[in-house]
């Protein structure tokens, strides 16, 4: 390459070092990916409903907990980095500032929104909220920044936004942002090289890599522990069952078209009259299933006779799409909604 090939390369890459004049410092990706990867994979396990049944006071003790881990995280990153520009005799930018606000921003709207579900549903989109205020800040902090950044940024949010049209079960979608955070982080840490110019084929191959670890691995690993065969046990009728025919450990009770299921709905509120009263819809079963009860339970585990098992953590049983009030001149008050409970997703 001639001298002045090489003149116009230097050129370059200062102009490119002067945008992007943004450094994120390894230790950030580290302290804010692997305690909160570690709070997805234990997510199941702490402050669960068995552990605290009221719904607010599980609300507000998830909040707390989310509150305390973020705030000291943040804290310790900003000390750290802090001391790392002291040491290298650097002053904090004014843009370095604002994207960290942007940070801090984005994670404490995952929490508000995780605080938020509790009370108006829609737990099932938590991952993908966060894996996307997550995708969003890493994008803008690449802007100005590193590109890889960037990419990684934007393959979080689609992350997010295709497990949900992809409708994976929750458990799926919990360990997939648990390796994100985890793992993702932490790898695009080692991955950074302080904006240092890389062919399109390189980065194709760091970003490749790095979906497989934060996306197919963890898929990967989760399908074959939570799928493996469920044992060959024998099948017993519903009036065996109730008869006394049961056995400890695990075993199958099949119901028969036509078996009556009461769903008992708690009613709650402050303008109907008959509070804690469960009124019950007398619901009746159109085709014969199978249960799979586990020390005299159901774990959730069902299967239409002769075909293969949906385990609890793939079945969706009941929705309920919409709910609207009327009120009419013919009918009155009322108020309908749409239920579905199915087994098979649409």
């Amino acid at each position: 390459m001639t001298a002045p090939a090489n003149q116009l390369d230097a050129i370059h890459a200062m102009l490119a070092a002067g945008h992007r004049n943004l450094r994120i410092e390894r230790h950030s990706l580290f302290i804010w990916g692997i305690p909160a990867g570690l709070l997805w994979a234990l997510s199941e396990l702490i402050l669960t409903q068995e552990q605290l049944p009221d719904v607010t006071q599980r609300a507000l003790a998830w909040l707390a907990l989310l509150i305390a881990v973020l705030a000291t995280i943040a804290t310790v990153d900003w000390h750290l980095t802090r001391k790392m520009k002291a040491t290298r005799d650097e002053a904090w930018s004014f843009i370095h500032r604002q994207v960290l606000k942007v940070w801090w921003l984005m994670m404490g709207l995952a929490v508000l929104t995780t605080f938020a579900m509790f009370f108006y549903g829609g737990g099932y989109m938590l991952c993908a909220v966060w894996l996307a205020c997550l995708g969003i800040s890493l994008y803008v902090h690449g802007l100005f920044s590193e590109e890889l950044l960037e990419w990684a940024g934007l393959l979080t949010m689609l992350i997010g936004i295709a497990s949900l049209f992809a409708k994976l079960p929750y458990e799926t979608m919990r360990w997939v942002a648990a390796a994100v955070f985890g793992l993702g982080l932490p790898l695009l840490a080692l991955m950074l090289d302080r904006g240092r110019h890389r062919p399109a084929l390189a980065r194709l191959a760091q970003i490749l890599g790095w979906l497989a670890v934060v996306l197919i691995l963890p898929m990967t690993v989760e399908y074959r522990a939570n799928n493996g065969q469920t044992p060959d046990l024998p099948v017993i009728s519903l009036a065996d069952y109730r008869a006394g025919a049961a056995s400890a450990g695990e075993i199958v009770v099949a119901l028969p078209a036509g078996t009556p299921i009461p769903v008992e709905i708690e009613l709650g509120g402050d303008i109907f009259a008959g509070i804690g009263e469960k009124p019950v819809l007398p619901l009746t079963l159109s085709r014969p299933i199978e249960l799979l009860l586990r020390d005299g339970r159901p774990n959730g585990d069902v299967r239409f006779p002769g075909e293969a098992w949906q385990l609890a953590r793939q079945v969706r049983w009941i929705s309920i799409p919409w709910l609207k009030a009327e009120l009419t001149p013919e009918n009155g008050p009322r108020v309908s909604g749409s239920l579905i409970v199915q087994l098979r997703n649409p």
